[in-house]
């Protein structure tokens, strides 16, 4: 184990969708039994993928016809959520490497939170079903509090971990997660295993130097940092 004074980081804060969990699946049946309940067009789960990572009501905005300004954006948006919530967990797994990755961060003392623009309760959900024991906090989207990029909800996460942002490093697939550590002031790896790759993550402005290719590569990182 690696003397905790010498380390770089006390707390690793990851994103969910596409770093920890591959929810491309369920997101993507959903979104489309949704549809498919309004009699809409439905979309292939590549398109579904390119619509991800900023919350549900983006997404939803993104797929029906006009978005908000569509009379029935609103009905679609909460049967998404309704029909998601009971299906969240169908074909979602953890990406290879992640459950040794998190048990070796629990060995060596890290703290470790979620932090999501996922309905707060499905964050909270998935994070103990998934992650029981092995992370300590997942905050998801809820009232009072901007998602991500805003660094709200990372903040509040450090709050209550008990970590200073100097201390944590922020872990996520997306533009929108590089702009969020940007915003809350931390330390970024991107991971491109995810539902962006690295050529996007390098164009999005990302270190070449800080780019996890696999769980592996990720935690060696976190080890020489």
């Amino acid at each position: 184990m690696r003397d905790e004074k010498t380390r770089r980081y006390d707390a690793v804060i990851f994103d969910l969708d596409g770093t920890l969990l591959d929810t491309l699946a369920d997101l993507a049946d959903s979104a489309n039994a949704t549809l498919a309940h309004y009699g809409l067009p439905q979309f292939s789960r590549e398109e579904i993928c390119g619509f991800v990572g900023n919350g549900a009501r983006n997404l939803i905005r993104q797929i029906v016809p006009g978005g908000e300004a569509d009379p029935n954006y609103q009905r679609v948006l909460d049967s998404f959520r309704a029909y998601y919530g009971e299906h969240c967990m169908d074909a979602t797994k953890a990406y290879p490497g992640i459950m040794p990755l998190l048990e070796w961060l629990k060995q060596e003392n890290y703290r470790t939170a979620i932090v999501s623009n996922k309905p707060d309760f499905a964050v909270k959900k998935l994070n103990q079903v998934y992650f029981d024991g092995l992370i300590e906090v997942a905050v998801g989207e809820r009232e009072g509090i901007r998602r991500k990029p805003a660094p709200d909800s990372v903040l509040l996460a450090l709050e209550e971990l008990g970590i200073s942002r100097e201390r944590a490093v922020y872990v996520g697939d997306s533009d929108v997660d590089l702009r969020t550590a940007e915003q809350a002031g931390m330390d970024c790896i991107a991971v491109s295993w995810g539902f962006r790759d690295r050529a996007f993550l390098l164009e999005q402005g990302a270190d070449p130097e800080r780019i996890a290719d696999d769980a592996e590569e990720l935690r060696t990182m976190l080890e020489t940092a």
